[in-house]
């Protein structure tokens, strides 16, 4: 499978993370691309539709394709990573705390809210996000304790799906997303730097291994102003 236009994604990613593009600036044309790779008008189109599903780049038609303020830190629905890898694709340097790390028991009020199977085992987990001393991410995490077995804080403290693919040889395999706005609670100001926002950003993360069991549910709680999130739609 021709994967060229994945090389040319990931070295004009390289250029706008690098702010060799500034923010609002326009990209060459599609035929100067096609000239500097030596290829296809579709490869470097479908190129530029990942820099699009990410955010970094917009398309006006008839202008050309101009790349996007991205300071905010941007997530797609399309994909499934890791809060690490998301963090390392923004080129950010983020810090994770876990202030809260126990075991409980999904009984039915858990199971409703969480889907996961009533009677089973499953760590508790808080993970806040820091960036630039901030407060800007909150974590409430749910991992079945039957398969993500022997889950530390110190792991939790860096990448517990690296865990799962690399140590526990678990295939990941997708996840159900339901985005709300929802009203700050005290517990999220307890757990951001809020600064004043009366809403936060919550996404609910069902997350499945390859053969469709559910491992964990997770709500990410999102201070609004630092945040984009992106999916990619095309027409059939």
């Amino acid at each position: 499978m021709n994967k060229r236009y994945i090389e040319i994604y990931e070295e004009i990613r390289n250029a706008i993370v690098e702010r060799q593009y500034s923010p609002g600036e326009k990209l060459p044309s599609e035929h100067d691309l096609c000239k500097k790779y030596n290829t296809s008008r579709g490869t470097i189109r479908r190129a530029l539709d990942l820099l699009a599903e990410e955010g970094l780049v917009h398309s006006l038609h008839g202008k050309g394709v101009f790349v996007l303020d991205h300071d905010t830190i941007t997530f797609s629905f399309g994909g499934l990573v890791s809060f690490k890898e998301a963090s390392v694709g923004n080129g950010e340097k983020f810090v994770t705390t876990v202030p809260k790390f126990e075991e409980v028991i999904i009984d039915e009020s858990l199971h409703q809210k969480t889907n996961l199977p009533i009677g089973k085992e499953a760590y508790y987990i808080y993970r806040i996000r820091h960036l630039d001393g901030e407060r800007i991410i909150f974590d409430i995490n749910y991992f079945l304790k039957d398969l993500i077995i022997d889950l530390t804080k110190e792991i939790a403290e860096q990448s517990i799906y690296q865990y799962i693919e690399e140590i526990l040889k678990l295939k990941i395999g997708f996840a159900r997303r339901v985005i709300q706005v929802e009203p700050a609670t005290m517990r999220d100001k307890q757990n951001l730097d809020i600064k004043g926002y009366p809403f936060v950003v919550v996404v609910k993360n069902f997350a499945h291994l390859n053969d469709g069991t559910q491992f964990e549910y997770t709500e990410s709680h999102h201070r609004p102003d630092r945040f984009v999130f992106s999916d990619f739609a095309r027409r059939r």
